[in-house]
């Protein structure tokens, strides 16, 4: 595990730390994308929930949705109140969150950027939010991230 990857997860547990019953889950498996995140973990695809960075009128934000869907961005827009919203690049990704693509925790952010919760994720009793590494999951009600991150709800994903 590189320097970076350790204070990422460091990160991550720290937050965690003030809530007793979760715990982030470290694979010696690949779970930068959804399917190996699936694989690893033993789940449906939908049951990951990817944390995306985007930019929205230049700013960046983060969105939490289900692994086996897609975000419209137009929808996404109308609903963040941005007039173009696409999606970040690594490196923006990485300055905004602290945490690598395909590692990307939707809190223990590195600075405060808007979170959004895709309503899809309370499909799932439990879905699996990257921790901080592309080798880590959190398994966690969907109900306790929105409570944990102070994230608004959206209706943005599609099929």
């Amino acid at each position: 595990m590189s320097e970076a990857e350790k204070e990422a997860l460091d990160r991550v547990e720290k937050a965690l730390a003030q809530y007793g019953n979760l715990k982030a889950v470290i694979f010696d498996a690949d779970t930068s994308t959804s399917e190996l995140a699936a694989q690893a973990v033993g789940v449906t695809v939908g049951q990951i929930a990817k944390t995306l960075c985007f930019l929205g009128d230049g700013q960046p934000f983060l969105v939490v949705t289900v692994g086996d869907r897609k975000i419209d961005t137009k929808k996404l827009g109308k609903q963040v109140g941005a007039k173009k919203v696409r999606f970040a690049d690594a490196q923006t990704a990485y300055e905004a969150t602290g945490f690598p693509p395909g590692g990307v925790c939707p809190f223990a952010l590195k600075s405060a950027v808007p979170v959004y919760l895709d309503d899809s994720l309370f499909e799932y009793d439990i879905v699996y939010s990257a921790a901080g590494t592309a080798n880590s999951a959190l398994p966690i009600a969907p109900a306790r991230l929105q409570e944990i991150t102070g994230a608004r709800l959206v209706d943005a994903s599609i099929a």
